[in-house]
């Protein structure tokens, strides 16, 4: 079909429906991949409204022969999200819980629903929905029905169709189906259609009958090995009407697994469980990997709910890691498997249950060590992370999806893994392991570098022994992640042509011009066509600016995220990424951007070539709050990378005239300094605003009467012998010029504490110019501050900061933008000693220098926001820890993102509403219903600006409540 006429059927489509047909390349691009490693640019993206435009949707489809890739969270690890087509975006609006019946135990639900979501809502009823497959804070009901989704507790709940009742869901022809139990009766009724529907019931029976004995024995789910390869002709072939006491015919079920080849989902009734009671988790260290595979029978005995091996590869990646260390303190010794072991309450003493398992275990199971863990989630979490940390082993080879689904009986996991160990011996190659070794489950991942063509051709020989060797041990191949394009391929060397020629029948009858999903279970495309990293890596164009090499380049930092989309995160559930929780948009995440960012970079002129615009418009929201840093368990700095890309992007396009002026901010501060008043009557002006493409609502900040410098030079001589030893105070310039008040807070509170304050001159670590960008200028100021810092650094005294954004660029940004060399080594000794004033508190209170006498205990209540890098890069609890010396006090954490501001970002025009639209998502609402006497507590000058614009309340730096609380 011409683009012309294809474009005018689009504009056609666009018209008749409520939803948004978009077309632009960088929303094709956005949509080209999922977390597989496939990306193929889809003809353009749907995003319905209603069911009706569902219909609307499938009978142009049909009419013109388009193919429709149906799409929920698009976390789907086997390519199910990927094709020409056009791409099905239930999760913009199809997102209803549109009734919950807690008596009956059922809920109906659209496509679109979050799982997280989902289980909140239900959980005021006792109940949830029970499968709970790692994603669950991002993946939606319509995909985990697609994938037939299960998770951790698999064993004990099964999986998404063992709780599908019912299903409404429109056929290719664009009639809109109820599938649900059918008595013999209401079967023999469908059987008889003429329609669409008709052919559907009878193809699906037909095909049952016909070859009942081989499916069978065929699919190793009778054998109790989960399996979601093909479609679940096994589950019908155990139901009514071949078993008479078995289920009722029911294809709800049936279409789970089915990745959107059949039909498209609108609606979909579910069955609820009650929410668990008391559990434990016992983790069981072991030696080997052999010895905790060997155990999985015997723990097994014991009745878990859950049980998941964890590998040394994972354990030592958590362990590297900044945001899954805290959750590392259980791992005992240095284990090459953890076997993670849940109990639930089943009469006995659960506690006793735990115990028994574990000296079980212990004494003639080859576990070391198998402690019942206090703090049981944050050994989950560590396994939640499993994917995204294996993304974030540095440069580019990577942990590949493949063969992680392979399944077969539990008894067989030992001598199944040892014929896997020695494959991939032979072609030298690691793999990891984890999983559900409870359901004979493994992820195993090999090791490798796709960007290369004998490692893709080294993927592609490994797939096909471990096809055979699968069938050898009579096990699934897709056992959880489903088939996709990328298990496809070798369905028919698993199941045997009788099978598939069967399943072929069915997709005909139900989808005869094959518009749903197609090259997707059947009739694939070949394995190696359209991945992510089909051809070398080209040449970057030009130097970097940051040191890229921990990750082999530039590429390899974009290559690391995996497309899992933890960054799809609402609010109040972390810091990445607040663009994101402010508009739901896929391109204002962190995976949406990285996205954008691998594409432009693989094609001519990379950073510079002329998609780079598209590469801008994405970046355009990002705030640079480093939430992706940590949060990402693959660690895309998507702020540093935006920094890289503004510099070569300016350096052949120009810097825009605002970007020149707020680059020269310390200078202008300083020569405002000598005229606050006339400066000041400048900063307040509209004029200098419509220059700056500011918006008129904001005030921008205003220059102190006097300098930090000034007020210290002039303040009555004091005599501090400082007992407790000398300290460095950074005197940035937001202190310097904005903040006096501040600077002067932490010096009397340190030296009322006792230490003797050393207070350097004005220094810029060069925040302001890394956020628009001008890394040579940052470089230069880095490298100043530096060359002053590092004699203090070295004679050990500590380097004590107020303001967040420029305290933690010495601990961040310095070490890879400073030169290797003797600036590089420098910058390492300054970032060593490189405190924020809350810290240096925290850790001289730890060490027993400090205590609460020190200050009053006067009741106060103090809500903090932190700010997003002090959250990302030292964490929240070193503030907490210092408030804490107020022992009056009752002090909470908002759990806010980041405030909105982001430096200049919220005040520039055209980010100013989506500044606001963020600061109300969690911070404004709980600053607002504070008490008036609360006290509010944010370290970073940003935040407190863009808390008393949008509340009217004057929130306080962590030094001037301390040094208030001082006796």
């Amino acid at each position: 079909m011409p683009p012309s006429t294809f474009n005018y059927l689009l504009q056609e489509l666009s018209q008749a429906i409520q939803g948004e047909v978009l077309t632009d390349h960088l929303s094709r691009m956005l949509y080209a991949t999922d977390a597989s490693p496939y990306q193929q640019l889809p003809l353009g993206v749907v995003r319905p409204c209603s069911v009706e435009d569902c219909i609307t949707l499938i009978r142009f489809a049909n009419s013109h022969r388009i193919a429709l890739i149906p799409r929920a969270a698009g976390t789907s690890l086997a390519g199910q999200c990927v094709g020409e087509g056009l791409v099905v975006d239930v999760s913009r609006h199809l997102t209803k819980v549109l009734e919950i019946d807690a008596t009956s135990r059922r809920v109906r639900v659209q496509p679109g629903v979050i799982l997280d979501t989902l289980n909140e809502q239900l959980r005021s009823s006792g109940l949830m929905f029970a499968p709970d497959p790692s994603t669950s804070s991002r993946c939606q009901i319509g995909g985990m029905m697609g994938n037939n989704a299960w998770g951790l507790h698999g064993l004990h709940y099964g999986t998404t169709r063992d709780h599908v009742l019912e299903i409404k869901a429109v056929l290719g022809d664009g009639t809109l189906v109820c599938f649900g139990p059918l008595t013999p009766g209401e079967l023999e009724v469908k059987l008889a259609l003429e329609s669409l529907e008709g052919h559907l019931y009878r193809a699906v029976v037909e095909a049952v009958a016909e070859q009942r004995e081989i499916i069978l024995e065929r699919y190793p789910s009778s054998r109790g090995i989960p399996c979601n390869q093909g479609y679940p002709l096994d589950l019908l072939a155990q139901g009514q009407p071949w078993v008479s006491h078995g289920c009722p015919f029911n294809l709800a079920p049936f279409f789970c697994g089915s990745e959107g080849t059949l039909a498209l989902v609108t609606e979909a009734t579910l069955n609820l469980v009650p929410l668990p009671g008391e559990r434990v988790l016992v983790a069981a260290h072991f030696s080997s990997l052999d010895e905790a595979l060997r155990a999985v029978v015997r723990v097994l005995a014991h009745q878990p709910v859950a049980v998941e091996l964890l590998d040394k590869t994972i354990l030592d990646l958590a362990r590297s890691n900044p945001e899954q260390i805290k959750n590392c303190s259980w791992i005992i010794g240095d284990p090459a498997a953890i076997l993670l072991i849940e109990l639930a309450e089943k009469g006995n003493s659960l506690q006793g249950r735990g115990e028994a398992l574990g000296a079980d275990l212990c004494v003639g199971h080859g576990s070391y060590a198998a402690p019942i863990l206090a703090f049981p989630e944050r050994a989950w979490a560590v396994r939640r992370a499993g994917l995204g940390l294996l993304m974030g082993m540095p440069g580019r080879r990577k942990a590949v999806t493949g063969i992680e689904d392979t399944a077969v009986a539990v008894r067989d996991l030992p001598f199944y893994v040892a014929r896997v160990q020695a494959l991939m011996a032979r072609y030298g190659v690691h793999c990891v392991m984890y999983g559900s070794a409870g359901r004979g489950l493994l992820h195993m991942r090999p090791v490798l570098d796709m960007t290369l063509a004998e490692e893709r051709e080294r993927f592609h020989l490994i797939m096909v022994e471990m096809a055979e060797l699968v069938k050898e041990f009579a096990g699934a191949f897709s056992a959880k992640h489903g088939d996709g394009r990328l298990r496809a391929p070798f369905l028919e060397a698993i199941l045997g042509p009788e099978i598939v020629t069967l399943l072929g029948r069915i997709k005909q009858a139900a989808d005869p011009h094959s518009c749903f999903n197609p090259g997707k279970i059947l009739a694939a495309p070949p394995l190696l066509e359209s991945l992510r990293t089909g051809k070398e890596a080209p040449i970057e164009s030009s130097l970097t600016f940051f040191d890229w090499h921990k990750d082999q380049g530039l590429q390899g930092a974009v290559a690391r995220c995996n497309g899992a989309g933890v960054c799809l995160k609402q609010a109040g559930q972390g810091i990445m990424c607040p663009s994101y929780m402010a508009t739901g948009e896929e391109l204002h995440g962190t995976r949406g951007r990285a996205n954008i960012f691998r594409q432009v970079l693989a094609l001519s002129g990379g950073l510079t070539g002329e998609n780079s615009p598209l590469l801008k418009e994405a970046l355009d929201l990002c705030l640079a709050c480093k939430g992706c840093k940590t949060e990402c368990p693959a660690g895309v700095d998507m702020a540093l990378m935006k920094a890289e890309f503004l510099q070569q992007y300016q350096d052949r396009y120009g810097v825009p005239w605002r970007g020149r002026i707020l680059s020269q901010f310390q200078h202008l501060a300083r020569l405002g300094s000598w005229l606050p008043t006339v400066a000041n009557w400048i900063l307040a002006s509209k004029l200098l605003q419509r220059v700056l493409k500011f918006h008129p609502q904001r005030q921008l900040p205003l220059l102190a009467r006097h300098t930090f410098s000034s007020q210290l030079r002039t303040r009555p001589p004091h005599i501090h012998t400082g007992p407790r030893g000398e300290v460095v105070l950074i005197n940035d310039l937001w202190t310097e010029f904005f903040d006096p008040q501040i600077g002067m807070a932490a010096v009397r509170c340190l030296e009322q504490l006792g230490y003797k304050v050393i207070v350097t001159p004005w220094l810029s670590a060069g925040r302001i110019q890394i956020s628009q960008g001008q890394l040579r200028l940052a470089q230069n100021l880095l490298q100043g501050a530096v060359t002053c810092l590092y004699p203090y650094a070295t004679e050990g005294k500590p380097l004590i900061g107020l303001e967040p954004s420029e305290l933690l660029t010495f601990r961040d940004e310095a070490l890879v933008l400073l030169p290797r060399g003797e600036s590089r080594r420098r910058a390492e000794v300054v970032a060593g000693k490189a405190r924020l004033f809350e810290e240096f508190i925290a850790q001289e209170a730890a060490i027993g220098q400090l205590n609460p006498s020190f200050f009053d205990s006067q009741p106060r209540r103090i809500l903090i926001h932190g700010h997003c890098h002090g959250k990302v890069l030292s964490g929240m609890q070193p503030l907490l820890d210092a408030l804490a010396l107020m022992e009056g006090s009752t002090v909470e954490v908002i759990p806010s993102s980041c405030c909105g501001m982001a430096g200049a970002f919220g005040y520039e025009q055209e980010h100013y509403e989506v500044s606001l639209r963020i600061g109300e998502l969690v911070l404004f609402p709980a600053v607002r219903q504070a008490s008036a006497d609360t006290l509010i507590c944010a370290p970073g000058t940003s935040c407190r600006a863009q808390i008393k614009e949008g509340t009217r309340v004057l929130a306080y730096h962590p030094a001037e409540l301390l040094q208030k609380a001082l006796l």
